[in-house]
């Protein structure tokens, strides 16, 4: 073997090592980062606005709400609530589109999700493929998606309870959208502080959301 052919070895074996698959394309990752900054803006800036009127016997503290006063926080809940939507149609329609909904979150048989929550409450449940979603994720991302449509609803209803009014009686009247609403956003915060942990727990899933494998 010449010294030429053996200096050609480790470039053509780099060359030949295929590359990890695409966990996540990069429209995936983009509109799930705007989308998860999105949120954050609207629920901090929606305490500070349930705190100028209560639903229940409790306020959120103001070093974790957004916005400082009613005023301030409303203007950053329509801010945040234009880049959600916007940002949430791009997604639904290319998830759609592309047939990743149809994918990675279908079919959800209720015997699949509870042997993968019994699973996973037992420490069980394998995380090897990242691109296979299990039952019990499957239900997640597909309830936190519809949680979205009705946090968007039930906010318009809110905030346009007028000009929306059929909206407005389709929840049972403007308080009622209120208690809706809030319980949308309890939903997609329950969903976000159970995604974070998955995340501490398998790291390699906050990478392949970084870099797409």
């Amino acid at each position: 073997m010449t010294v030429e052919a053996a200096t050609d070895l480790p470039i053509a074996a780099a060359r030949a090592t295929p590359k990890a698959p695409i966990i996540h394309p990069a429209w995936v990752r983009v509109t799930h980062w705007i989308n998860a900054l999105a949120m954050l803006m609207m629920i901090g800036s929606g305490w500070q606005i349930y705190d100028a009127s209560p639903l229940f016997g409790f306020t959120f503290p103001m070093q974790i709400a957004l916005g400082n006063w009613l005023a301030g926080a409303l203007l950053w809940h329509f801010a945040a609530m234009w880049l959600l939507v916007i940002n949430g149609i791009i997604y639904i329609s290319l998830g759609i589109l592309t047939g990743r909904f149809r994918r990675k979150l279908f079919p959800i048989r209720p015997r699949e999700v509870v042997r993968d929550m019994v699973a996973a409450l037992g420490g069980k449940l394998s995380h090897d493929d990242l691109s296979v979603y299990n039952a019990v994720q499957k239900l997640l991302y597909a309830g936190v998606i519809l949680s979205g449509f009705v946090i968007v609803l039930s906010g318009l209803s809110i905030w346009k309870p007028v000009q929306f009014w059929w909206l407005t009686d389709f929840f049972g009247g403007y308080n009622t959208a209120r208690y809706v609403h809030f319980a949308a956003m309890t939903a997609i915060v329950t969903f976000l502080a159970v995604h974070v942990l998955l995340t501490l727990i398998v790291p390699k899933s906050l990478r392949a959301m970084i870099f797409g494998r």
